[in-house]
């Protein structure tokens, strides 16, 4: 089977188990990407705590974030975890805009995606998935975004070696499916709530998965 075909029949096994998933939360693009970077290693609900605090402040826009302090940029976002260590990215990432597009983000959408991608990546504190995320949900950029979900739901049903980097697992949708934002938003939105609450860590939950199927027609 082909693997477009493939990716397809389990991208509409999952979104009829379980619907639309209207993903990502945020306002606006920088919003998002704010988000993408303070969610690393923390959970989204402490992220949230710490965009209501810079909402609350009327900070959420880089012009704004750029007068404050390190230290009162980190007591806002102290809940996202690692405050210091995401103040400096999140600072990076303010340099980045000022720099790139005159802070404002608008003016990204107008390049081209692999040369901006590039871009994001030479920021420190900013690894792919951040860029992916930022690209993809904040810009609207054809730019599929993979995780741990997307690697331990593809090992767990042999599609890809255990082995395989990030960018061999992104390769593995972006050159089988066709360069649509909305259908790469949802995807990887319905991989993530496939992951969370069916192929958990240490066992899958693998009868009542919306991919079960795929299971009994592969690996009978």
């Amino acid at each position: 089977m082909k693997r477009h075909d493939l990716l397809t029949r389990y991208y509409e096994a999952m979104l009829a188990g379980l619907g639309p998933s209207h993903w990502w939360p945020g306002r606006t693009p920088f919003e998002i990407a704010l988000g993408a970077i303070l969610t690393q290693n923390t959970a989204w609900a402490n992220v949230e705590k710490a965009i209501h605090n810079l909402r609350e402040q009327g900070l959420l826009d880089p012009l704004a974030l750029q007068c404050l302090s390190d230290d009162e940029l980190s007591a806002l976002i102290r809940p996202s975890g690692a405050f210091r260590v995401k103040t400096g990215r999140v600072r990076n990432f303010l340099k980045f805009l000022h720099v790139s597009c005159a802070s404002d983000m608008q003016r990204l959408r107008e390049k081209d995606v692999a040369a901006l991608r590039a871009d994001l990546l030479q920021v420190s504190g900013i690894g792919p998935e951040t860029a992916d995320s930022i690209l993809l949900y904040a810009l609207d950029l054809p730019s599929f975004v993979v995780d741990a979900y997307t690697r331990r739901i593809l090992t767990r049903h042999g599609l890809v070696p255990e082995d395989i980097g990030y960018e061999g697992l992104r390769a593995f949708f972006m050159d089988a499916l066709p360069p649509d934002v909305r259908l790469f938003n949802e995807y990887h939105a319905l991989i993530v709530r496939t992951g969370k609450d069916w192929c958990v860590k240490k066992a899958g939950k693998c009868p009542s998965c919306p991919l079960a199927c795929f299971l009994e027609e592969f690996h009978p």
